[in-house]
């Protein structure tokens, strides 16, 4: 395996003493790779030729940008069996799910490159002038989006590929025109390094600046300070724990020149279940529940945590199906023996709350970093009385609040703190309440859904992959979908600029084909 354990900085590699190894999960044995703990002044040099790089790369144009993006997809593509094997070894993750993850990640940049080709995402609105005005004269002001400078990725721990190196954030950061420096996640460097290697081929084959990509290795929380902290730095993009992504978050705040923090902390993700969502066929929806429930060993940040149901007969057969079918299912590996260790923590935490029962839970896989499924119950108003019953467990485990009446429901929607999505299960029979239901938990969440289940995050232009606090730090924006370009983007107007000065979008004689805002009209050249 043609792996060098070193940083990747522009088209660079450099290394260092201190080093540090990938545990496989379902061993507990060290891969073979040593790799460089990156260190202060790594992450200086990065943020240094990234703010170098960022005039030239803002400026190239969105074709150039785009053809990155589409080269980025097929060298991580070429990298073969090598990089899934790798990701295996790292993370526990079967092969079909790292085959799925690899494609939705070149569907990604893919996609990224279309919204480059296609040009609107700029959003050019342009005013002419009118010097005939009184009393005073109109100026000619055109306004357009503009890349917002270097940016700091930290990849997360559940998706090696897709929120990773070659992720979401990154690849929106560097559709914008933005440098990227990845923080690579200690858990997969291996996987962090050969996408790298993927990335660092695709720029070799344009003329775009080697500062606009760096990997940093490091298994200690002092580099990613450090790179927040550096005063060449725009924006952060972050997906991971409530307590590490906060203090990031509060030191990307303190900053003398505080910048954006686009932080996605997790979520409970909330199904409320009407009786006549659950209607005759309970034992299928108790199948579909657990098996959303427990996808990818329960560490999807959209996996079902909490379910909200109302005291009924088909509620009682549907906690019976749940009990007998979770025993069955089989209990899975872990990411990693610290999100193992987290959890059992957090486990041991819940069984000491107040109305707080275990309904049933799985036999255990005897991996290394191996865990089981398991089934809690709590009444409403305990639910209610308790804010830390809405705290994530990240794992296959989930709570499930019995309501006696609709009031406990719309009581336990007021009380929810902020989520990544909430699902109702319904059959419309009683339409007012529903739409109540409905509005209460819009307000609580960034995406509805009716009659399924949250696991499942469509890569498309209307997608809405964040919510309200403390699911993510910004609740305006999305990490995945063709609108997460903006969290890296910023309006700039030009009054009075003349033609030749002006950026292509907004010329008068506009050569790209977009659509524009002319005089209050829209236009397509």
């Amino acid at each position: 395996m043609p792996l060098s354990g070193c940083y990747y900085i522009g088209t660079e590699s450099l290394s260092c003493g201190q080093k540090f190894s990938a545990v496989n999960p379902k061993t507990g044995e060290f891969l073979e790779t040593e790799f460089s703990e990156g260190t202060d002044k790594h992450a200086q040099l990065a943020a240094s030729l990234a703010a170098e790089a960022f005039i030239d790369f803002s400026q190239t144009s969105a074709v150039q940008r785009a053809q990155f993006l589409v080269l980025i997809a097929e060298e991580i593509f070429n990298l073969g069996d090598e990089l899934l094997l790798r990701a295996g070894l790292e993370t526990a993750l079967p092969r079909a799910r790292l085959e799925n993850e690899r494609a939705r990640t070149c569907d990604q940049l893919k996609l990224f490159a279309e919204i480059l080709n296609e040009g609107s995402w700029v959003n050019a609105i342009i005013d002419t002038a009118d010097s005939s005005r009184k009393p005073v004269a109109k100026p000619d002001t055109r306004s357009m989006h503009s890349a917002l400078g270097p940016v700091v990725v930290f990849g997360a721990s559940n998706f090696p590929l897709a929120f990773s190196v070659a992720g979401g954030d990154t690849v929106s950061a560097l559709a914008a025109g933005c440098p990227v420096i990845v923080k690579g996640h200690p858990a997969h460097p291996g996987t962090s390094e050969l996408v790298a290697s993927a990335i660092i081929k695709a720029l070799k084959k344009t003329t775009l600046p080697s500062g606009a990509f760096a990997l940093i290795q490091g298994s200690r929380h002092l580099i990613g300070e450090s790179l927040v902290k550096h005063p060449d730095i725009k924006a952060v993009g972050f997906t991971g724990s409530l307590k590490a992504g906060r203090a990031l978050y509060d030191l990307a705040k303190s900053r003398v020149e505080p910048i954006p923090f686009y932080g996605e902390f997790g979520s409970i993700n909330p199904i409320f279940a009407l009786p006549d969502g659950i209607g005759t066929n309970a034992d299928k929806f108790a199948t579909d529940y657990i098996a959303s429930l427990t996808l990818g060993v329960g560490q999807f940040c959209t996996n079902p945590g909490l379910l909200v149901i109302q005291q009924s007969k088909q509620s009682e057969q549907l906690l019976k199906h749940l009990l007998h079918k979770l025993k069955k299912m089989p209990s899975g590996t872990m990411l990693s023996i610290n999100i193992q260790t987290h959890l059992n923590d957090e486990v041991k935490f819940l069984n000491k709350q107040n109305g707080v029962k275990l309904l049933t839970e799985s036999v255990k896989n005897t991996s290394f970093a191996g865990t089981n499924n398991k089934i809690y119950t709590v009444a409403a108003q305990d639910f209610v009385k308790n804010a830390q019953l809405q705290e994530e467990l990240f794992g296959p485990v989930s709570l499930i609040v019995i309501c006696s009446n609709r009031l406990e429901m719309m009581q336990v929607a007021t009380a929810l703190n902020g989520q990544l999505t909430v699902t109702i299960h319904t059959m419309l029979e009683d339409l007012h309440y529903v739409q109540q239901l409905t509005n209460k938990l819009s307000q609580r969440a960034g995406r509805v859904l009716f009659n399924g289940y949250p696991t499942g995050v469509e890569v498309c232009r209307s997608m809405v992959h964040g919510g309200i606090y403390p699911a993510t730090t910004d609740s305006r924006t999305t990490s995945v979908g063709s609108e997460a370009i903006y969290r890296f983007t910023r309006q700039i107007c030009f009054q009075d600029v003349p033609q030749k000065i002006l950026p292509c979008a907004l010329k008068n004689n506009n050569p790209l084909k977009i659509c524009r805002m002319i005089d209050g009209q829209f236009i397509t050249n």
